[in-house]
């Protein structure tokens, strides 16, 4: 038989394989999300995520040192928070003296190398667990915004080098932005959630930050999971309001929005490999469904080849152990 195109010649030995592989991973397109908690020496798996633990910060600082001898150098911090320090007005983002700050800065002294991601949002702080200023059951948008600015400029002050505005508010990114420059934090870098979606896909990350919403659900401001065109409009807005990096969150759900933001704007593409989708291989692995490592790495290539130029994901460590 004559076949002149052969594809599979391509596809003859690792070797080969190797020297036209399209789309590479690297530990340096990781950020990984960690999880600080009050107290000392203690760490606490969260259920719903196996592997994945709260950690009071001085463990948080031995797991960050695993971590960077893995090559890992970029991490988002979360708080989990105690009831009791949770109000209506997020008081506590802005507490020097708080958990979330404190460790921010035990982190940059540290581990002056690393980058220090944040968190932007009410919901870790806020005893209505929503990610805007509630009144009368209504997200109220504008007011939100003040107490966004508030809480970015203290998170720069504690030394994070990328803001992640994560509350879909309109306006944030140019509130935070104007805030941090009139504060003197220009080199403060704003990485925009800009296609944050309502998606059924984030339930263990609010298992592990007790920050699910006491009422309702978050359709009024986070997307609607139908439209792409909506991320495009999204994108632009965060753009001229001043964002140097977009994410599109969940990723693996949403590869074609992460292909649709890479194919029309310019800045850095990042994608959010969320809970849901860590906590779904991780069950499947456990019960002999899936080969865990396989479809931890396939997952992670798809969104790279999707378009995405960081991943932030819980898979970072395990991943990192693979690719060295």
């Amino acid at each position: 038989m004559t076949i002149i195109k052969r594809p599979r010649r391509n596809r003859s030995s690792a070797v080969i394989r190797d020297l036209v592989q399209e789309t590479r991973l690297t530990v340096h397109d990781f950020i990984l999300p960690v999880f600080v908690m009050e107290g000392q020496k203690l760490r606490t798996e969260v259920a719903s995520m196996p592997g994945v633990y709260r950690f009071s910060p001085d463990l948080l600082m031995d797991e960050i040192a695993e971590c960077v001898d893995l090559g890992i150098r970029a991490f988002d911090v979360f708080p989990n928070l105690p009831e009791s320090k949770k109000d209506k007005y997020a008081t506590e983002s802005t507490n020097a003296d708080g958990l979330y700050l404190q460790t921010i800065r035990a982190i940059k002294d540290r581990f002056p190398d690393v980058c220090v991601m944040t968190d932007v949002a009410m919901d870790p702080y806020s005893s209505d667990g929503h990610d805007g200023l509630v009144e009368n059951g209504q997200i109220l948008n504008d007011p939100t915004l003040e107490i966004l600015g508030r809480m970015a400029v203290a998170q720069a002050q504690a030394g994070a080098d990328i803001l992640g505005p994560s509350d879909m508010m309109d306006g944030r990114v140019g509130h935070i932005r104007t805030a941090l420059d009139s504060a003197g934090f220009t080199n403060v870098a704003i990485m925009s959630y800009a296609a944050k979606y309502a998606s059924a896909f984030y339930g263990p990350f609010r298992d592990a930050l007790d920050s699910a919403p006491k009422f309702g659900d978050k359709k009024t401001y986070q997307m609607n999971p139908a439209n792409s065109r909506e991320a495009l409009i999204e994108a632009e807005l965060d753009i001229a309001e001043g964002a140097d990096m977009l994410m599109v969150k969940p990723a693996l759900a949403y590869l074609d929005i992460i292909k649709l933001l890479r194919d029309n704007v310019n800045l850095p593409i990042t994608a959010y490999n969320v809970s849901g989708e860590y906590a779904m291989i991780k069950a499947a692995a456990r019960n002999g469904w899936l080969d865990g490592e396989r479809a931890m790495m396939e997952s992670l290539l798809s969104i790279k080849r999707a378009g995405a130029d960081v991943i932030l994901t819980y898979f970072a460590k395990e991943a990192a152990k693979l690719l060295s």
